[in-house]
């Protein structure tokens, strides 16, 4: 069980850019708990998502070399649905029907996660040096708040600039 989850139903085990791939997954699992149940749903559950992902990660690497072997992909569900957090806060807190969930607001959330967890900079590279499974996941959670409060920042910027 801690193997299907760490490699999110085995969307971990595609030999080419996994990461890319467990982010990529990450975007329809949050828009389907935002549908169902708006900001707090997603919140929940990313939340879950973290902890369950820190056992998964705990019970794979167990015994091994490698901390971080690039089939363990749930990490970046935790970071990407941290990143669409602030997507779904907007929505939510202005009232917009929860099956509207506008495609630049979670495209530049997928971006900037996979730019932040890629480059590694300050907090990222920080905890992504640290040899835990802890480590393992909170540098996505962390380059999943880097990539929320830009993408929040630039909806506010374009709605507020641009939007009468």
């Amino acid at each position: 069980m801690s193997r299907i989850i760490a490699t999110v139903f085995g969307i971990g085990l595609i030999p080419f850019a996994p990461g890319t791939w467990g982010s990529l997954a990450a975007i329809p699992m949050a828009y389907g708990i935002h549908y169902l149940g708006g900001f707090p749903a997603l919140l929940i559950a990313t939340i879950a998502v973290y902890f369950v992902g820190l056992w998964a990660t705990t019970e794979v690497t167990r015994g091994k070399d490698n901390h971080d072997p690039s089939e363990i992909v749930i990490d970046e569900v935790a970071g990407q649905w941290t990143a669409l957090l602030g997507v779904s806060a907007g929505l939510w807190f202005a009232g917009v029907p929860s099956h509207i969930f506008p495609y630049p607001d979670w495209v530049s959330a997928f971006v900037l996660f996979r730019l932040f967890d890629i480059w590694k900079p300050w907090l990222v590279g920080w905890a992504d040096r640290k040899t835990t499974p802890t480590g393992v996941m909170l540098d996505d959670v962390i380059a999943g708040i880097f990539a929320m409060v830009i993408t929040v920042a630039a909806a506010g910027i374009s709605h507020g600039l641009i939007m009468p």
